[in-house]
């Protein structure tokens, strides 16, 4: 289980650093005012619209695979072990007769008497 939970974590880290960068590359949606006025922005890599269509898709499969790796963190972060890993039932146990049972009440020291009770 703890190599499936450092896969786990290894994807998210990978996919959040990916939906980061995806994110700072795309165009708000003010940049397509100054696309249609001519701007020089159609002849981009993946043409005037091709690019924001690519980047957003692949801004949500990072997020999907984001939030799946997210939820399987969550799951292993909560799964208890079976019963007979637990802690308590690791301590040792004190068998009753071996412990030392509770002073009764003192003995009057020497030279003094009891005092008489009805």
């Amino acid at each position: 289980m703890s190599f499936l939970h450092n896969v786990l974590q290894i994807v998210q880290i990978v996919s959040a650093l990916g939906m980061i960068g995806l994110i700072l590359v795309q165009h708000g949606k003010g940049a397509d005012m100054g696309a249609a006025f001519g701007s020089g922005s159609s002849g981009s890599l993946f043409g005037a619209t091709g690019g924001a269509n690519f980047l957003s898709r692949t801004t949500a499969v990072l997020a999907s695979v984001f939030f799946v790796c997210t939820l399987g963190l969550a799951y292993f972060g909560n799964v208890r072990p079976a019963a007979g890993n637990s802690v308590l039932e690791a301590a040792p146990v004190v068998p009753p007769a071996l412990t030392q049972p509770a002073p009764a009440e003192s003995a009057p020291a020497s030279g003094t008497a009891p005092i008489p009770t009805k």
